[in-house]
């Protein structure tokens, strides 16, 4: 009999290179569940416990901390070491309230801390959006989820104000829809791909080019200093309006 399904085992050495493990002291690294986000944009929970917050020193004391219900992912509890965790979900440990971020980094994913009031709600990226059932848009958000939005005659519907790579700001755990940020010019926004990633500011222009590819046209950023950055907009990630609605790291200095 054939095997059935994909592989549930991942060698370091091909591991996503935003992973900080070693790749040659070891064969063998954990390989995510299939989940919220793809391989290439995720940290499973035994990484970020024991690479990067240090919490846990083996595999086996990462896998005891998520099975005691000590992890909490957009406020939902993850008992699976496994599960993958991505840009902007909130990953936060209660008992000694600490409360970090997913954001990206010149390195890759990192951690940023953020206070407890600010992980009452995630910022999500539309993707795509259909048409429903039932007079319903549907958002197809960056962490594979989907929201459901009333709308009173969707083949006109003057109350569908979204667009794809437009945010939404879901409050969590019940994941509401309580902001909306447009993509436009003067929005704060952040990089997360590319050579520019991790670097924010504001977007300064939008590429109007015919015949291209809306995710494809070329944003320019330009941060606090000054200084620009030009990337796809497939990279841009609208994080504010007049002012950022989530803490970032302090700006690295350009090498």
């Amino acid at each position: 009999m054939g095997k059935k399904g994909g592989s549930t085992t991942l060698k370091r050495k091909p591991a996503p290179k935003i992973w900080p493990i070693h790749r040659k002291e070891y064969v063998w690294v954990v390989r995510p569940t299939p989940g919220p986000h793809s391989l290439e944009k995720c940290l499973p929970l035994t990484i970020v416990l024991r690479e990067i917050l240090g919490f846990a020193k083996t595999r086996r004391e990462a896998k005891i901390i998520a099975a005691q219900g000590k992890v909490y992912v957009d406020g939902r509890v993850r008992r699976e070491d496994k599960f993958p965790v991505g840009l902007m979900d909130v990953v936060s440990f209660p008992e000694i309230d600490k409360h970090f971020r997913v954001l990206p980094s010149h390195k890759g994913l990192i951690l940023h801390p953020i206070s407890k009031e600010e992980t009452t709600f995630k910022l999500c990226r539309i993707e795509n959006k259909t048409t429903v059932k039932n007079g319903h848009i549907q958002l197809n958000l960056h962490d594979g989820s989907n929201i459901l939005v009333k709308v009173a005659d969707p083949k006109n519907p003057q109350e569908d104000v979204y667009k794809t790579f437009d945010t939404v700001q879901l409050s969590l755990p019940d994941r509401q829809i309580i902001g909306h940020i447009k993509m436009k010019e003067k929005d704060f926004a952040i990089i997360t791909g590319g050579k520019n990633m991790g670097k924010y500011g504001r977007i300064v222009d939008i590429e109007k080019a015919e015949g291209k590819k809306r995710k494809d046209a070329i944003v320019t950023i330009e941060d606090e200093k000054g200084n620009r950055y030009q990337t796809i907009l497939e990279f841009v990630f609208a994080v504010g309006e007049e002012r950022p609605l989530i803490s970032l790291p302090e700006a690295q200095p350009n090498v």
